[in-house]
């Protein structure tokens, strides 16, 4: 059976727009969170394969959309390279500080070790998974992890650069253990590797190109290297106009858009896959005008190889029944 957003990273026109949600499984779905209520603790939650391969799956059943993708967390790694990780409720992420040699040194093997459940949750999920749906692993990127382990929560306010300039090997490590990440879940039946550089709009301007630019571009030759095939997408939120400069230099098989990114200065290429952009607080809006907000990705997007999704997650205030309109009007659309 045809899978959708597979054939859009293989050039074949499909009949519909394929479409899929980050952060899908989530605060949003009453049967998310009668399964979170039972688990305190967030990082045992990602870690729990029963309750984590269901709530993959809860949005695929519920919406029928063409994609899941795996319910984790971008600071899984962090976890595993022996930092501590705290989800305070009303919060967000709290880490504790590293010992930057301990870090330095942690071992690749006991690494994915404190990881293997994320590798049965996606062959779980895999088996369980309609032949027609794709599914999407994911991690964070060098830079958005480099953040929260130095900046140990998440930057909104304040972001303490102090560091950055004797942190090239701590980047570089962080690099490393992303590609070891990823290719144990290409490995487990990871259809897709979506890398997330949630804080790329935070990057020193002068740093932008070795560390948005260099180390994203070394992530996607490792992964091409070991998996040719399995299709590498990249979501650098809030580059704004670095987006085409992203493109040319990464060579990404996919590119993520956020909802600040002006269409209108997006250069298409030919063969590039194109996903998301509309703007999560739409789904707030009266039907009509939430149409029409998601018709103005799928006209832009129309002569391209397109994904619907959104500029950044869904709101866990997001109804169910607006996100299953807007997955029918997206349907109607061809």
């Amino acid at each position: 059976m045809s899978k959708l957003i597979l054939n859009t990273f293989q050039n074949i026109k499909n009949n519909k727009i394929p479409v899929w949600f980050m952060r899908q499984a989530g605060r949003y779905l009453p049967e998310y969170k009668e399964i979170r209520n039972k688990n305190k603790n967030f990082i045992e939650f990602c870690l729990n394969i029963n309750d984590a391969t269901t709530v993959t799956i809860q949005p695929i059943d519920r919406f029928d959309l063409d994609a899941a993708i795996i319910f984790s967390d971008i600071l899984l790694i962090n976890y595993a390279s022996g930092q501590k990780v705290d989800f305070i409720e009303k919060e967000g992420p709290v880490l504790e500080e590293i010992n930057e040699g301990k870090f330095l040194n942690t071992n690749s093997e006991k690494f994915l070790n404190k990881l293997k459940n994320v590798y049965e949750i996606i062959k779980n999920t895999k088996i369980k998974l309609k032949a027609d749906k794709t599914l999407y692993g994911f991690a964070g990127a060098p830079w958005t992890l480099y953040v929260y382990l130095r900046n140990l929560k998440s930057p909104k306010k304040q972001l303490n650069l102090d560091y950055l300039k004797n942190d090239g090997k701590i980047l570089d490590f962080l690099t490393h253990l992303i590609i070891l990440h990823c290719k144990e879940q290409i490995k487990a039946g990871a259809d897709i590797i979506q890398i997330f550089d949630s804080w790329a709009g935070l990057i020193p301007e002068n740093e932008f190109k070795e560390i948005c630019i260099n180390l994203n571009k070394q992530i996607k030759t490792e992964l091409k290297k070991f998996s040719p095939s399995t299709p590498v997408i990249f979501f650098p939120k809030g580059i704004k106009n670095k987006i085409n400069n992203f493109i040319d230099l990464v060579n990404p098989d996919g590119i993520s858009i956020d909802y600040e990114t002006d269409l209108n200065s997006i250069q298409k290429r030919k063969g590039l896959v194109f996903q998301g952009g509309m703007n999560p607080d739409a789904l707030f809006l009266e039907d009509n005008p939430m149409k029409k907000e998601a018709e103005k990705y799928l006209n832009f997007f129309d002569d391209c190889n397109y994904i619907f999704n959104l500029g950044h997650g869904i709101s866990q205030f997001t109804k169910p029944e607006k996100v299953e309109e807007l997955v029918k009007f997206v349907r109607s659309y061809r």
